[in-house]
């Protein structure tokens, strides 16, 4: 069998990782091809030009009412079997190597939705003239490919494509991509003028005059596949978020609907398990690695951030002051999905402050590393600036993360929804119990008691006091029983989340 993947991320390429769906892109493809499949992936060009690549030849795609040209390249050194591909053109690689852009408000996805419209017709063309090889499935991920499914399903140019089995995998339902259908200059009718397409399986059920590229895929591919198998049943409920439940977004009747065909699965994403990488894990080592990662964040701008500032003298304090109790970390981007619940009000200020507060009680520090949502991060920072025992460092940086997951006695992710997660397998993976919102992956990963710690609620508020509960309960486990809390370490340690397992669910339930 022969699987394309078409995708907007893919770690096995220098700088194509925003979130986990980039791990999924680099790590599944391998143990496909372990199980005897031939796998190509095929991501657009960020600027890969001083990778070892030759190419495979140049489509011209008409799009947005021109002729654009773009060529197909293969990079030299497949992994592990797998072939990479990159699709180049300038509207790909003008953002200095960006992966998404942020675009003003009232215009959301403009520059993003354009730009992988524009990279999926030239994959389709890149099929239609032969340059990429006509596979026997193509594996799509999330709202960036969702065009390859509306133009093989629509567009009379691929009649000859369009019986291939198209797989669709949801990384996040919350971003689904939605444009105009028409009216500007990034909208359905302007990327392709004369398509003709039934606006009725293409429309956002709220926003009847848009287009939604992840309701698209959903009603035109064969195989629907979400990332957990307890994600995979709240996606079939309609969304409360006053109440702190995130379901299906507004897509919940289509996927109910494609449930009952048959068309929906739910594959818990894998994990890989090399070799411990981190010869010397210290604390020392840690702070040289996120005081380093400081100064290459200040150096980015002629003013200093106050949020890098305040860091820099918490990362001093904490060299100085050596703590006896527990690290409690937190690696991941700042979104509402991940830190709603660490932002609710409390006792006159927010969760997150009561929980540091908590921790004190245990001399114990808390490190979070991440970015994302500019008023989260202002939140943080204000946070940081008021309890002493927190360090918010406000970027990513690979070391930090990993000393993190590996110096941390109790890893937090109290996730308002989570299809998968990745952060949890990787403290796992390191002997690191995590404390989790019990949705989602996380509810699929985490057993309470057993491997880590999960609490539930059903609103906001519940959800908050329970996750404070949970963190009192932990750390006082920790003290008051380390027998038991070595043993739940140990079996976070072992527990396993193969990719190889997921190769065998995608061939035995996504792949026919």
């Amino acid at each position: 069998m022969h699987v394309l993947m078409v995708a907007a991320e893919n770690d096995a390429l220098p700088n194509a990782k925003v979130g986990g769906v980039a791990d999924v892109v680099r790590d599944c493809p391998k143990a496909l091809v372990e199980k005897g499949l031939t796998v190509d992936v095929v991501i657009p060009d960020y600027g890969f030009h001083d990778l070892d690549r030759h190419s495979l030849g140049v489509v011209n795609v008409a799009f947005a009412g021109h002729m654009q040209q773009l060529e197909v390249w293969q990079l030299a050194h497949s992994q592990k079997g797998v072939r990479q591909l990159v699709i180049s053109h300038w509207e790909f690689s003008r953002h200095h190597g960006a992966v998404y852009c942020n675009d003003e408000a009232g215009r959301p996805f403009a520059t993003d939705a354009s730009k992988f419209a524009l990279f999926n017709a030239a994959v389709c063309e890149a099929l239609l003239q032969g340059l990429i090889c006509k596979p026997d499935v193509i594996h799509l991920h999330d709202w960036h490919s969702a065009c390859v499914a509306l133009l093989l399903k629509t567009d009379s140019r691929y009649n000859d494509f369009s019986t291939l089995f198209l797989a669709y995998t949801v990384h996040n339902l919350a971003l689904q991509g939605i444009r105009p259908f028409k009216g500007d200059t990034s909208s359905l009718e302007a990327w392709f003028p004369s398509l003709g397409y039934d606006g009725q399986k293409l429309c956002d059920p709220r926003y009847p005059d848009c287009f939604n590229p992840m309701r698209t895929a959903i009603n035109l591919v064969d195989k629907i596949h979400l990332v957990s198998p307890t994600y995979c049943q709240e996606v079939l409920k309609p969304s409360d978020p006053v109440n702190g439940f995130f379901g299906g977004e507004g897509l919940e009747l289509d996927l109910q609907a494609a449930y009952q065909q048959g068309r929906v699965v739910g594959i818990l994403n894998g994990c890989e398990y090399p070799g411990d990488e981190l010869s010397d894990v210290s604390f020392a080592h840690l702070y040289q690695h996120a005081e380093s990662a400081l100064f290459q964040w200040m150096a980015k701008t002629s003013e200093l951030d106050s949020a890098h500032y305040i860091a820099h003298q918490r990362v001093l304090k904490f060299k100085t002051q050596p703590f006896s109790g527990p690290l409690v970390t937190s690696v991941g981007r700042l979104t509402d999905q991940k830190v709603l619940l660490l932002c609710q009000p409390y006792d006159k200020a927010l969760v997150l402050d009561e929980l540091c507060q908590r921790l004190k009680q245990h001399d114990g520090y808390m490190i979070i590393l991440g970015s994302g949502d500019t008023e989260l991060e202002k939140v943080m920072t204000t946070v940081m600036a008021r309890q002493d025992n927190l360090l918010f460092l406000k970027g990513y940086a690979h070391f930090v993360g990993e000393y993190l997951y590996h110096l941390g006695d109790l890893f937090l992710m109290p996730s308002s929804f989570e299809p998968c997660g990745i952060s949890q397998m990787l403290a796992m993976r390191a002997g690191q119990p995590c404390l989790v919102h019990g949705v989602g992956g996380l509810r699929d990963t985490v057993q309470h008691l057993e491997t880590g710690f999960s609490f539930k609620g059903e609103s906001l508020t519940a959800q908050s006091y329970e996750l404070i509960t949970g963190f009192t309960e932990a750390l006082a486990l920790k003290n008051a029983d380390p027998k038991k809390w070595q043993g739940i370490c140990e079996q976070a340690k072992n527990a396993r989340f193969s990719w190889q397992s997921v190769a065998d669910g995608y061939l035995s339930y996504l792949y026919q």
